[in-house]
C-alpha cells in the first residue's frame, strides 16, 4: 500500500485545517447570527457535529478497506449511510426553513466545506502516521542489518 501513499505538502495540510475551521467557523457564527428558536439552531447544530464524525468515519473506513484491513459489510454501510442521513436531514431541514435562499446557500456551503475540511485534515493525519511507522519499520531493518554485519566481521576477525 505504501506506493500509493505520498507525504502530504504542508500547503495541503494547512488548506485542509483552514477548510475545516473556516468551514465550521462559518456555519456556527451564521447559526449563532440566525434568527432562529433555539431548538432549530441545536437541530443545524447537531447536524454539523454529526456530519463531521460521519464523513471522518466514512473516510476511515474507506481507507481501511483499501488498506486491506478486514471491514465488516454492516459498519460499512452505516458510514455511507451516516453522511446520506446527515446530508438528507440538512435538506430537509433547510427546504421547510423561513430563510431567504442566499442564507440556505451559505449553510450548505458551510456545512459541505467543514465535511471536506474533516475528510482531508484525517487522511493527512493519517498518511504522517503511516509513514511514520513506515520510516521506523524501514530504521529498525536498516539498523539490524547493520547489527548482523557487524556481528559477521567479528566473527570473521575472531577466527
Amino acid at each position: 500500500m505504501n506506493q500509493y501513499i505520498n507525504k502530504p505538502t504542508p500547503a495541503f495540510i494547512a488548506v485542509s485545517w483552514v477548510a475545516l475551521f473556516a468551514g465550521a467557523a462559518a456555519y456556527c457564527i451564521g447559526l449563532f447570527n440566525a434568527q432562529m428558536a433555539l431548538n432549530e439552531k441545536g437541530y443545524y447544530l447537531i447536524l454539523i457535529l454529526y456530519g463531521l464524525f460521519s464523513a471522518v468515519s466514512l473516510q476511515k473506513i474507506v481507507r481501511d478497506k483499501l488498506e486491506g484491513q478486514q471491514v465488516t459489510a454492516i459498519y460499512y454501510g452505516l458510514c455511507w449511510a451516516s453522511v446520506a442521513i446527515c446530508l438528507i436531514l440538512l435538506a430537509l431541514g433547510l427546504w421547510n426553513a423561513t430563510m431567504t435562499l442566499s442564507e440556505k446557500g451559505f449553510y450548505i456551503m458551510a456545512f459541505l466545506l467543514s465535511l471536506f475540511g474533516a475528510v482531508a485534515v484525517q487522511k493527512n493525519i493519517r498518511d504522517l502516521e503511516y509513514l511514520k511507522n513506515q520510516n521506523s519499520h524501514n530504521n529498525l531493518e536498516i539498523n539490524q542489518r547493520i547489527n548482523q554485519l557487524e556481528i559477521k566481521e567479528t566473527e570473521m576477525y575472531e577466527d
